[in-house]
């Protein structure tokens, strides 16, 4: 069994937003889990709305939607450990079990409860990993371009990052992970403006800042023997507690990480999930089709109301 996680609120100056200002403009906060500051955004009044994302990104990934959904909900965004203006401690535990159990601390600190989860990436197994451990926190959940099962598949660009030695060159030395994402991971280009190139790169400068992009790199679970193998296991398993709580499948269809097929086995593991693929978008499907896809999920939240808290 996990120890307990020990979390404390600790307050930071506001890092610096030099080049990027007006796409983040939220204020910044902080809690200490088991020693280490996590980031988090928190915007708006109301049902919570949790946003986790993946790598090699932040909360700057769902700048836009913090904006949107801020008018009317409680919109919480977290940097995982090692993201973000997280900590990014060299030492430290970067499997998957850290992450959730990171997660469920957060929640525990700022008592959320009737939680619609916003997952992309990584933040799909963190997500609902944190779901399955404490499914009476979760209500309802959309879902980008992500996964929670196990998968053997793996496109070659990433697989290239995981050798010894030349993957740690290639991510932490040279940044070719973070920096060839802001150019793979979309299909509108023209979206990716120098702001929005600097916001997602900004917190990942050096070799030291880039541990947590390494780590999610060696951290996918490829055969039992994989130290982060079981708590997938478990997160896949968990999702059965979910089949009848709202999904919406949120999908770029261009995806060729997590491709079509990721959102067709989400589709027979949750029978009752909405799918929503946009055929000209890819991974960073909030950068490509924000517009497309915000009416969509208005419509899923308005479908599926929360009951009041007593």
């Amino acid at each position: 069994m996990s120890s307990p996680v020990r979390v404390t609120t600790a307050p930071v100056p506001a890092p610096d937003r030099t080049g990027f200002e007006d796409e983040y403009p939220f204020q910044s906060h902080w809690v200490n889990v088991d020693g280490h500051r996590l980031h988090y955004v928190d915007e708006g009044q109301g049902d919570v709305l949790l946003m986790v994302h993946g790598n090699p990104t932040w909360s700057f990934y769902w700048r836009r939607l913090i904006r949107h959904y801020s008018q009317h909900f409680r919109v919480i965004a977290i940097d995982h450990l090692g993201c973000g203006w997280s900590d990014k401690p060299q030492n430290a535990s970067y499997l998957l079990d850290t992450h959730i159990r990171n997660l469920s601390a957060l929640n525990e600190q700022l008592q959320l409860e009737q939680i619609t989860l916003f997952a992309h990436d990584w933040g799909g197994a963190i997500g609902m990993g944190a779901a399955a451990r404490e499914p009476q926190k979760f209500s309802r959940f959309v879902l980008f371009n992500t996964a929670a099962f196990r998968s053997r598949r793996i496109p070659l660009r990433i697989a290239v990052c995981r050798i010894p030695l030349l993957g740690t060159l290639a991510v932490r030395g040279l940044n070719l992970f973070a920096r060839a994402a802001v150019h793979m991971a979309v299909e509108h280009h023209e979206r990716m403006t120098p702001a929005v190139r600097r916001g997602l790169l900004a917190p990942y400068g050096n070799w030291h800042d880039r541990i947590a992009v390494h780590r999610f790199v060696q951290d996918i679970p490829l055969k039992p023997s994989h130290p982060s193998w079981q708590t997938l296991v478990e997160v896949e398993d968990g999702l059965a507690q979910f089949q009848h709580s709202p999904v919406l499948l949120v999908w770029g269809e261009q995806d060729w990480c997590f491709s079509p097929h990721f959102r067709r086995e989400f589709e027979q593991r949750l029978p009752q999930a909405e799918s929503f693929p946009i055929q000209n978008a890819g991974h960073y499907v909030v950068e490509d089709a924000h517009e497309i896809f915000l009416p969509r999920i208005d419509q899923f939240l308005k479908e599926h109301p929360l009951p009041a808290l007593p």
